[in-house]
């Protein structure tokens, strides 16, 4: 969760407040409608009972830059870790549900929001009827993948974390995640366009 560095709260229990007391003012840019950039705003704003107005970008570069302008005043964006560094965005929390190795110094919004956690992850599927014997070879090369120190070095450099498991967890994850999101997406009236 970042903010133009100019913007007024430098906490999210002050980002909160100053919502609260502004409401229909403050404008939340995202990468796009649906994307998971509006999902976390929509799932922030349903955990804070705050208004905040949507502005949906063709990607997150003009959504990024537009927010640096001071055009919207707050984004839940990945890959800022370079802006905040150059001081070009304020980081006000993580959307994580732990704190950033990159960002130590950054609280999480589990902090302050508990149960808010939200991050970007990648899987690997095969289609239905792949044998299991397919499934659990599959599984044991990408956990051995995942486990190897060079390839956690580099997920580690860009911010990000390698986690494995089996397919039941990924399973569970997979109608965890639905549920969750389906519940956001319903009370942001987030219609497919």
């Amino acid at each position: 969760m970042v903010v133009n560095p100019s913007f007024p709260a430098r906490t999210v229990p002050e980002f909160v407040a100053y919502a609260k007391a502004n409401p229909h003012k403050v404008n939340m840019a995202s990468n796009g409608n649906g994307a998971l950039q509006h999902l976390a705003g929509e799932l922030f704003k349903m955990m804070t009972g705050i208004d905040m107005v949507h502005v949906p970008y063709r990607g997150a570069a003009p959504a990024l830059t537009d927010l640096m302008s001071g055009q919207v005043q707050v984004m839940f964006a990945s890959s800022t870790v370079e802006y905040v560094k150059a001081g070009k965005v304020r980081p006000l929390a993580v959307t994580t549900a732990t704190r950033s190795d990159v960002l130590p110094d950054v609280p999480a919004l589990s902090e302050f929001l508990p149960g808010y956690d939200v991050a970007a992850w990648n899987g690997v599927g095969a289609p239905k009827n792949t044998p299991p014997e397919i499934i659990n070879k599959l599984n044991r090369g990408i956990n051995d993948a995942l486990a190897d120190a060079k390839l956690k070095v580099r997920i580690a450099e860009l911010a990000s974390s390698a986690v494995g498991g089996s397919p039941a967890d990924y399973a569970k994850l997979l109608a965890e995640e639905a549920e969750k999101w389906a519940k956001v997406i319903q009370a942001g009236g987030i219609k497919p366009e």
